[in-house]
């Protein structure tokens, strides 16, 4: 089994980030070992009683179905590559069928507790002023932490008022900014002249994925009880925010990055959380 060409195909042509590329090879790794053990190997015409095997056995170790899932992804695409370079007529995974997942409701930072935060911005200093435009970014755009992370000053539009973003797969696109966020963005600047990136460390490098991460626990730990803090549930937050108030979804999928509807509709069934909010922030007893 060489993996070398489909790995090339992955990392160079359909631009997956490493990280991703690493996961596909490592599933096909495992995948070729469960073969072996059960007296095959990775070939062309592989015989799809083997997946199914194997997808029992990754169930009994007690991976998650949403891992499951991504493994065997992995195969389709190997597969899929397979035909494309004329190897195979067809996958035997082409009528194969993802395991149903109930989509993670992640819930909603509320207005409240993003008032909060940012009245806790008091001090003037640098890293105060940092922090709040971090959060604020986020909140703001609903851009990924990634996509902040690599957010150059070059790419920040004040005329058009709009940031060029580069999402997954390395793909580009446009994402609104408000007026007020747009006015501390140009002071920040101004403040820091030699910052290529937005966000730099003191060593004039573009901020780590653990510091924005810092940054946002740091903050609302300090105004929220809720169990699940990080970048993602701004974003979340933010989307939310804008479907409830009546933004058009398609819209926000285009701001989000989402390739498919599907991603984003997520978004409409935050109904729930939103009452449950609704309800133990107004409940007498929970007041008293």
């Amino acid at each position: 089994m060489n993996l070398n060409d489909f790995k090339n195909f992955i990392e160079l042509e359909k631009k997956y980030s490493k990280h991703t590329v690493n996961s596909y090879i490592i599933d096909l790794k495992e995948f070729n070992f469960f073969l072996k053990k059960n007296g095959s190997k990775l070939k062309e015409n592989l015989n799809y009683s083997f997946v199914r095997k194997w997808i029992v056995e990754l169930s009994e170790k007690g991976l998650s179905k949403r891992t499951i899932n991504r493994k065997t992804s992995s195969l389709k695409s190997y597969f899929n590559f397979l035909i494309s370079i004329n190897k195979i007529d067809s996958s035997p995974l082409k009528n194969h069928k993802n395991l149903k997942i109930e989509p993670k409701i992640v819930i909603p930072f509320n207005q409240k507790e993003l008032k909060k935060v940012f009245e806790i911005f008091e001090n003037k200093n640098h890293y105060s002023t940092r922090d709040s435009l971090i959060i604020d970014t986020l909140y703001s755009t609903g851009i990924r932490r990634n996509e902040l992370i690599n957010l150059k000053t070059k790419d920040i539009y004040f005329d058009k008022s709009l940031l060029k973003v580069k999402g997954k797969r390395n793909k580009e696109r446009l994402v609104p900014v408000l007026p007020s966020l747009l006015k501390r963005m140009k002071i920040f600047i101004n403040d820091n002249p030699t910052n290529t990136y937005f966000f730099e460390s003191k060593k004039g490098k573009k901020i780590s994925p653990s510091t924005i991460y810092r940054v946002v626990t740091k903050y609302f730990r300090l105004v929220s009880t809720k169990n699940k803090i990080s970048p993602h549930v701004i974003r979340h937050s933010f989307a939310t925010h804008m479907v409830n108030n009546g933004a058009d979804i398609n819209s926000v999928k285009e701001i989000l990055g989402h390739s498919s509807l599907s991603s984003t509709q997520i978004y409409t069934k935050i109904k729930v959380p939103k009452m449950l909010n609704d309800y133990m922030s107004n409940h007498p007893r929970e007041k008293s």
